[in-house]
């Protein structure tokens, strides 16, 4: 199975005749994502690509059925994207801008109260079930279909530990980056819980950075809830105190926002922990062959 994308996907692309927008479109049809559409204001009624555009969101859910949006518009527009997408009722809203206002997304926060949609990003490589369904900008051909799901802030990351994975023999069920700006949709924790409620996931990797309380969070989450392995890798082991390192939300800012720190309390909680990235496939592995069948 997979969480929140799947072969039964409709998707439409906010944004469409962009070209990067039409890039990532065009990639993602190859590899067997069903996009229905595309919506750019003031070019509905046409085609692009050789799909249907239409002027709103709200017009292509209702010929189309598309309940999975991809948002590839500037960051000063992606507020007012997200909502129109909210308002359409399309349930998974991928946003690939990166640097967002910081207060765009407080206002989307709260427009979210009570409404049944998830966002993932600002600022992600976006979400791919292999074989099924990528919205995103990730390189689909390197993941492959089963059982592990994989969470993470950088992209960047999330390609290496899929690389390491692959060489093991450890496919994904579901990969995606919660992304690296202040203020996300979906964060570590909400993704915990779908992967443990995924039947065909058998463990987690989770890939963080420094900065805040996030991983924590989900690392004290896991250890009430999760029945299934926990791997976690924290970027930043060498950066100051300080200094953004790549992410606007990657800084420190008190002793528990290093990687060393957060690594610790998350290896106290039972996470498994990859010192360093080029640990993590075997990290994972480890963390498989420690799990005791039912029975034994």
């Amino acid at each position: 199975m997979s969480i929140l994308v799947n072969q039964d996907s409709k998707v439409v692309i906010q944004g469409i005749t962009g070209q990067h927008a039409t890039f990532h479109a065009e990639e993602a049809i190859r590899g067997g994502t069903n996009i229905v559409c595309g919506v750019t204001p003031g070019k509905g009624n046409t085609a692009h690509i050789g799909l249907p555009v239409f002027h709103t969101v709200g017009e292509a859910v209702e010929v189309t059925g598309a309940d999975v949006a991809g948002i590839f518009v500037p960051p000063p527009f992606a507020a007012d994207a997200i909502m129109e997408s909210i308002d359409a009722g399309i349930r998974v809203i991928v946003v690939i801008a990166d640097g967002v206002p910081v207060q765009d997304m407080m206002r989307v926060k709260r427009y979210l109260i009570g409404r049944d949609a998830v966002i993932i990003g600002p600022n992600t490589a976006g979400i791919i079930t292999p074989g099924q369904c990528k919205v995103g900008i990730m390189p689909s051909n390197i993941y492959r279909p089963g059982r592990i799901g994989v969470v993470s802030r950088s992209g960047t990351l999330n390609y290496e530990a899929v690389e390491q994975m692959n060489a093991l023999g450890l496919g994904q069920s579901t990969a995606l980056s919660i992304g690296g700006d202040p203020i996300n949709g979906c964060d570590f924790i909400a993704a915990l819980q779908a992967f443990e409620q995924d039947p065909e996931t058998d463990a987690v990797l989770m890939i963080g950075e420094i900065g805040g309380s996030q991983e924590v969070d989900a690392a004290r989450w896991a250890r009430e809830h999760m029945s299934k392995p926990v791997v976690a890798y924290i970027a930043g082991v060498s950066a100051p105190p300080g200094r953004r390192m790549g992410h606007a939300g990657a800084i420190i800012a008190g002793e528990a926002d290093t990687a060393r720190a957060k690594m610790t309390l998350m290896a106290d909680l039972g996470v498994h922990i990859a010192e360093n990235p080029a640990a993590i496939g075997a990290a994972v592995q480890a963390a498989l062959d420690s799990v005791v069948p039912a029975g034994s």
